[in-house]
């Protein structure tokens, strides 16, 4: 029986394994979940290639390549590895569309409850994007959907900051605050001691941090590793969403967040 000449430099490549998979790509596979798995510090291209049962050379090209496309990270200081931004969008892209089919129901009943709008966030990379909004019927308000807002002059952004490693807040935090209006955090020292109050709390308030007269309370939600994947708020004019309603708004929020949680666990 005679075969073609593709078959047979198929048959013949060293790269391919007996199953018909690509070496280096089951390779490069076996090293991000490694990564993954470690800690939040990162690790070593050494560890990465005993654990994976690979020799070093090997392991760095391969880690280089990953490096190259931004599937992962390298601390220049420590020369640790971490998941890159790349693969965090490739999975937030892939998510998004489960967590808001699971969740806009929870949005729904949590406008109604308020009489103020509920927004479900996602993390990007140096800030949210709204993916989700209910907008109570009989108020006019702006829509968020799709928008991108920074990270610490919202009461989204500073729900995530609270539970994300240090590492992290330091790096999101890295560059200048801008100021948008008076009440706006812009000092990192006044920001950091009011993350501690978000975490104690369990939610995290905005008072006209981006627009003057808007209000709100946002609270995270956390996958099994206490670690934020969405931010569900609350939020509506000063006069209908002053500070004394922060407390009840807040809990609200942390219950529509545990309810999420809960729903895209057993997704």
């Amino acid at each position: 029986m005679r075969t073609n000449a593709a078959e047979t430099r198929n048959d013949q490549d060293p790269s391919r394994s007996p199953t018909g998979r690509v070496q280096s790509l089951d390779r490069a596979a076996a090293l991000l979940n490694a990564i993954s798995a470690g800690a939040p510090e990162g690790r070593s291209a050494a560890e990465l290639a005993v654990e994976c049962g690979l020799n070093r050379a090997t392991a760095w090209r391969l880690l280089a390549t990953l490096e190259h496309h931004s599937m992962v990270e390298r601390d220049p200081a420590t020369n640790r590895y971490s998941i890159g931004f790349a693969i965090a969008r490739m999975a937030t892209s892939a998510g998004v569309e489960g967590l808001v089919r699971r969740s806009h129901g929870i949005l729904e009943r949590l406008c109604g409850q308020t009489g103020e709008t509920a927004n479900l966030a996602v993390p990007q990379r140096l800030g949210l994007t709204y993916v989700d909004e209910v907008i109570p019927p009989v108020v006019l308000s702006a829509r968020w959907l799709g928008r991108q807002v920074p990270i610490h002059a919202t009461s989204a952004g500073k729900a995530l900051l609270a539970w994300l490693p240090e590492e992290e807040v330091e790096a999101m935090l890295a560059q200048p605050l801008p100021e948008y209006t008076g009440t706006t955090r812009t000092d990192r020292a006044a920001l950091r001691a009011e993350l501690a109050e978000v975490r104690a709390n369990g939610y995290a308030i905005s008072v006209g941090e981006l627009e003057p007269h808007l209000y709100g309370v946002a609270a995270p939600v956390l996958d099994d590793h206490r670690r934020p994947f969405a931010i569900v708020s609350i939020w509506g004019p000063q006069d209908r969403v002053p500070r004394p309603r922060f407390p009840e708004l807040g809990e609200l929020a942390q219950r529509a967040a545990s309810e999420i949680a809960a729903a895209m666990s057993t997704a």
